[in-house]
């Protein structure tokens, strides 16, 4: 595995051609876009494609790459595909990240935030990607049954272990992260840095009280499905493409439905591109740094986390860094367009 210096066929100048932020209150900085693999590096996915797309991503300085234990499909298949990849970049130029927390095998300990789950999908995780340690290693979900304690202390041991340099926490409402950061400072165990949510145009899981109290805990937010899985873009103006994530059947139950396209939501896109193309961008540029945007009296989201199945979306998308601010005419027009429609 290279460790670091020059690579083969990436620019010299990459960290010229992104931003950065800080994470929290630690010592890394995340690029404003990252590389998510939820379903564009499973089974289906064409092991060439996936290299690509990461090389080209790494070329243009995204340097945090974003799994789960349950990311496929299979579950576990990105994790194993992204391993093959990494082995011939340069792992110190490169932040990985995996998350335990939802099902992944049968039975009472393959799921949720006990000791017994997390400790051992770290270890299944760190195999299929072929690596002694992951940089971070988040908790998926809150638990509602086992003792947050119980999640905290495992999260500790496992950067004791040295299998993870940071933890965090994933899909934690307000509530949650108050109890989880808590419990972390009171039994003085490791501390997470980030809380990563769902948040988009249409789905707003980073609400403004969420990114007061994060800032105040010192985590960092990272957002994750900026595009409603596609609905923020052209893809579906048209109707529903059979190659189309809401045209597949999938493993998880997670992805978007057919049902979802709905004509309201269509036509708040068709309103939506247009106040895009009002400032030079695309719909999935504008739902990107929409994200990114300034939020005056807290700090922005640190990193959204994208995930293309090809390098021209890749590409297209990196493009929104060049263009986060955005005007109150702009903002309001934006909450206009989304608002539930008379029937």
């Amino acid at each position: 595995m290279i460790s670091g210096g020059s690579f083969e066929g990436v620019s010299a100048s990459r960290y010229e051609k992104m931003f950065y932020r800080r994470c929290g209150r630690s010592g890394l900085l995340l690029p404003l876009v990252s590389l998510g693999m939820w379903h564009n590096f499973g089974d289906w996915a064409s092991e060439d494609t996936c290299r690509s797309v990461v090389s080209h991503a790494f070329d243009a300085g995204v340097t945090y790459f974003d799994l789960a234990n349950n990311y496929g499909p299979p579950p576990g298949e990105a994790e194993k595909t992204f391993g093959r990849i990494l082995s011939s970049l340069p792992r110190d130029e490169i932040v990985v990240a995996t998350k335990a927390g939802y099902f992944m095998w049968p039975g009472p300990y393959g799921n949720w935030g006990s000791k017994k789950h997390l400790l051992a999908s770290i270890d299944q995780s760190l195999r299929r990607l072929g690596l002694d340690y992951v940089d971070i290693f988040y908790h998926h979900r809150p638990d509602p049954d086992t003792p947050v304690e119980e999640t905290v202390e495992a999260l500790d041991l496992i950067v004791r272990q040295g299998k993870a340099l940071y933890v965090a926490i994933s899909n934690y409402d307000v509530a949650a992260t108050e109890r989880f950061m808590a419990a972390a400072r009171r039994t003085a165990f490791a501390t997470p840095i980030i809380n990563q949510c769902r948040h988009n145009i249409f789905r707003r899981g980073v609400s403004e009280e969420l990114l007061r109290v994060c800032e105040r805990l010192g985590l960092a937010v990272v957002a994750y499905s900026p595009l409603a899985q596609g609905l923020l873009s052209d893809r579906y103006v048209d109707g529903i493409p059979t190659s189309s994530r809401a045209a597949r059947k999938t493993w998880d139950g997670g992805d978007l439905k057919a049902e979802q396209v709905t004509q309201e939501t269509i036509a708040s896109v068709k309103e939506l591109t247009a106040l895009a193309a009002a400032r030079g961008q695309s719909l999935a540029q504008m739902a990107i740094s929409w994200c990114l945007r300034d939020r005056p009296g807290t700090t922005p989201i640190s990193s959204v986390i994208i995930g293309p199945s090809s390098v021209a979306q890749l590409t297209h998308n990196i493009g929104a860094i060049t263009n986060t601010t955005f005007g109150e005419a702009e903002l309001e027009a934006i909450e206009i367009a989304c608002r539930p429609r008379a029937a």
